[in-house]
């Protein structure tokens, strides 16, 4: 994988195809890479052979994953350091506040919780899109 792409950690059918679909009608054509619980996030971030292999623009992460959580995903990802500047977006229904502090805490960039309209939701990912990918200057990655 040699071009920029959104790594998207969901493992719900509808909140992948919603995201899919959110960043198409905004016109963010970057290739979504899916993975769809805790243990393919850590082989593919962790595990694999990551010659060859750019670093995704950013990740949208949701906590609640089989396998292997959310949080425990995010705590890897800044653990390690071929990952830990990665721009990463918790993307979650969870409104429990320990969710949302537990996050910060081990460093996520960004919470957004998904709003259940689906116009909202489109809007809340344009924006998150348009920010990660437009906006935001990310620092170099190490290892590449």
């Amino acid at each position: 994988m040699k071009r920029p792409y959104i790594l998207l950690i969901e493992d719900n059918d509808d909140d992948i195809e919603l995201t899919r679909r959110a960043f198409a009608k905004n016109h963010i054509l970057n290739e979504i890479v899916v993975l769809r619980d805790g243990a393919q996030a850590s082989a593919f971030l962790f595990e694999e052979q990551r010659e060859g292999r750019v670093a995704p623009q950013f990740i949208l992460l949701d906590l609640k994953l089989p396998k292997i959580s959310g949080l425990e995903i995010l705590a890897r990802i800044r653990k390690d350091p071929r990952t830990a500047l990665i721009p990463t977006v918790i993307l979650t229904s969870s409104k429990q506040e320990e969710d949302l502090l537990a996050g910060y805490r081990l460093g996520v960039n960004s919470y957004v919780r998904k709003p259940v309209d689906f116009n909202e939701f489109v809007d809340a990912v344009r924006q998150v899109g348009l920010y990660w990918l437009m906006l935001n200057q990310a620092p170099p990655l190490l290892g590449e």
